[in-house]
């Protein structure tokens, strides 16, 4: 199911009617800004920032102006100075809303989640902002069983290479005692020469043996690997 997540305030500029400081900036940024001109909208609200520092429309609408644009550290900083700017519960929740829809784009799903419950808190109401929230804890449960997936996969890679290091000492000590009793036999040739020692069919099939050992080693580590590998069937979500 294709999201698309709501920027609340984004497509309706907050114009204060009230002659104020910056106010004329925040009109001819708003107009750029209707016309899809995000970056020339963004130098309006920021001069109309500079002129008057308290000004919750010039900060919030820089904002809009600045998440527009994708430049999300920004927008940001933005909504969070304008948080304290004002008391207007509908301002505080169209904040809080796009806060969690950056977080949202960022895989961030639980400060996602904050940020859309304090926004319901501040307007509960708002069917947007319930329908986010119930997405981004959707994807932040699918987050979580990925990240235990994929620890259970690498606890599985560890005890692999666990199993085949004891192989591989297994086999260098039997290597050490095959070597041991090579050596105690060719003494032994030495002292009874017509004694007969490791003949050269007997070495074959020891060696043979430790090869096969190794391979069916080799094929269980491969094994687990195309296992763990195997894509899992798609999910609508």
């Amino acid at each position: 199911m294709k999201v698309f997540f709501v920027l609340l305030g984004g497509l309706l500029i907050y114009v204060p009617a009230l002659a104020q400081k910056g106010n004329n900036e925040i009109r001819k940024g708003a107009k750029l800004y209707d016309t899809q001109n995000y970056s020339g909208a963004a130098k309006f609200f920021q001069n109309a920032l500079n002129k008057n520092s308290k000004s919750f429309d010039a900060v919030y609408d820089l904002g809009n102006a600045l998440y527009r644009q994708k430049n999300y550290k920004a927008a940001m900083s933005a909504y969070q100075k304008a948080l304290p700017l004002t008391k207007n519960k509908i301002h505080l929740a169209h904040a809080f809303h796009n806060i969690g829809n950056i977080m949202m784009d960022q895989k961030q799903y639980e400060n996602a989640l904050k940020a859309y419950r304090s926004a319901l808190l501040a307007n509960p109401n708002d069917n947007e902002t319930r329908f986010n929230y119930a997405y981004a804890a959707e994807m932040l449960k699918h987050q979580q069983n990925k990240n235990n997936n994929n620890g259970k996969n690498n606890q599985k890679n560890q005890q692999n290479k666990q199993n085949q290091n004891q192989q591989k000492n297994k086999n260098n000590t039997n290597g050490k005692n095959n070597s041991n009793n090579q050596n105690q036999n060719n003494n032994n040739n030495q002292q009874q020469p017509q004694g007969g020692g490791m003949s050269k069919q007997n070495a074959d099939q020891i060696l043979n043996s430790i090869q096969q050992e190794e391979n069916q080693v080799q094929n269980q580590i491969n094994q687990q690997r195309v296992q763990m590998h195997s894509p899992n069937p798609a999910k609508d979500w």
